[in-house]
């Protein structure tokens, strides 16, 4: 196979011309998928060629055979797990991102991509109101940017007890106590189980989720002494609620505690005027972890991580190699998360900021809250519909006067195939979750999602 440009063209028209095609069919196709794994599986053949295959025709046999199995997500009609959809100058910048086959972890091996990283990352910490000279890293998702700052985190609060981790590992450590809001993001207890943390210890929230802060510090002043995180939470992924971090924020400081944020979706809000009270004290946090595939709108993976001393992180993600080509006066990309070898996820974060604007990512935040706002009074004005918490942000969840009833309607959306809502479970009831995180998502979309919600309801009397 010749190695020449001409060789890589059939198969990047026919990737093209089938991006195309799904991408003008998302406004009025079925948001879910209509084949299960198993059929996708059987038309994509099962058994291994013995002879290569021309690479135009595998393009198409993928596309042609995936095309039923792929879940409408980046629809505007899509409102599950907090799943955001893709700008076109982030995607058309992916697209660039896999044809230049960067090697990111190192300044010296894509100049280029350290540029893109060093400005994206100014402009974050910018648009979110944290400190400019927090280090930034560009992680898989907001799981690894959690566990990139607590990680930070562990060994800080270790270093200042006089413990070693990365020359002596945890065997003999002290007890790091972490506490939890009741309502964190489980990633957090993931996060915590990676880095031999164990479980959290867990206080109190109130009704809308939020850690209530006088338990907090109550929690703070009754503990041991000794080495201390404190997670808070900006956007619950139920209710939308934030933690009150001007509240807690210094009594953890005052304890000598380090305090990471997971802003998974909710650290946006620091970007929109109208909603950045929420985020009120977040910036006295010492790591904070974000996505920029739910609010800003970027290709899957690109979590974000932001610690407010580079010294910190370094201490706890870098490695040494002889053969590397270490940067002398700068961190190198990975001295800031876990990986060496990656993609250049910074490449889709600044196109997406670049085409944006400030005012524009103010505007996308603003945008979402306005329709989930849309999404719950017009929800509300239905018979037998309860929302379930202040929306103040991007989410609602719906209940419709028992669980059982709430399952079914569930249901009964997800085999109409209009929109994609998320049962969970809720303050002890099933509930209905809609996520508004999707910059296409417009006044028809809310209005055919009302309509499929109103149809369900009534298959369900």
């Amino acid at each position: 196979m010749s190695a020449s440009a001409d060789a890589y063209e059939p198969a990047l028209q026919a990737a093209l011309r089938h991006s195309r095609s799904r991408l003008a069919e998302l406004p009025a196709a079925p948001v879910v998928a209509t084949a299960t794994a198993e059929q996708v599986r059987k038309a994509l053949g099962e058994h291994l060629p013995e002879q290569p295959t021309d690479p135009a025709e595998v393009v198409d046999l993928l596309a042609t055979a995936a095309r039923p199995g792929l879940v409408g997500t980046p629809s505007g009609r899509f409102y599950g797990f907090v799943i955001g959809g893709v700008l076109p100058a982030a995607l058309a910048a992916d697209w660039l991102t896999s044809a230049w086959d960067q090697n990111s972890g190192l300044r010296a091996t894509s100049p280029a991509h350290a540029a893109l990283e060093d400005l994206a990352s100014a402009w974050l910490l910018d648009l979110l109101g944290l400190p400019a000279a927090a280090a930034v890293g560009f992680t898989t998702g907001a799981t690894m940017a959690n566990f990139t700052g607590l990680a930070a985190g562990r060994d800080a609060v270790l270093a200042r007890a006089g413990w070693d981790v990365g020359a002596r590992g945890l065997t003999g450590a002290p007890k790091v106590r972490v506490l939890v809001g009741a309502e964190r993001h489980e990633t957090v207890d993931l996060a915590l189980r990676y880095l031999g943390l164990g479980a959290p210890e867990v206080v109190p929230a109130d009704a809308q989720g939020r850690v209530r802060a006088d338990a907090m510090r109550a929690a703070l002043a009754a503990g041991p002494p000794g080495p201390t995180i404190v997670c808070l939470q900006a956007g619950n992924v139920h209710s939308g609620a934030f933690d009150p971090f001007a509240e807690i924020i210094p009594a953890a400081r005052r304890a000598g505690a380090w305090v990471h944020v997971d802003g998974a979706f909710g650290l946006w809000a620091g970007a929109n005027p109208r909603t950045r009270g929420l985020v009120a004290g977040v910036d006295g946090a010492d790591s904070w972890a974000t996505d920029a595939h739910k609010t800003l709108n970027v290709p899957y993976d690109s979590g974000l991580v932001m610690v407010r001393d580079p010294a910190a992180v370094r201490a706890a993600m870098s490695m040494h190699g002889e053969y590397l080509i270490a940067d002398e006066t700068h961190l190198d990309p990975h001295e800031r998360v876990p990986e060496l070898s990656r993609r250049g996820r910074a490449v889709a974060v600044w196109a997406a900021l670049r085409s944006l604007g400030r005012a524009g990512v103010a505007e996308l935040v603003d945008r979402f809250c306005r329709h989930a706002t849309a999404l719950a009074e017009q929800a509300a004005a239905l018979p037998g519909v309860t929302v379930l918490n202040d929306v103040v942000f991007t989410q609602v969840c719906l209940w419709f006067g028992s669980d059982e009833r709430t399952r079914a309607v569930g249901q009964r959306l997800l085999a109409d195939g209009r929109v994609w809502m998320t049962g969970s479970r809720w303050q002890r009831r099933e509930v209905l979750r809609i996520s508004v995180s999707n910059w296409s998502t417009d006044e028809d979309d809310v209005a055919v999602s009302v309509a499929a919600l109103r149809d369900a309801l009534a298959a369900t009397l």
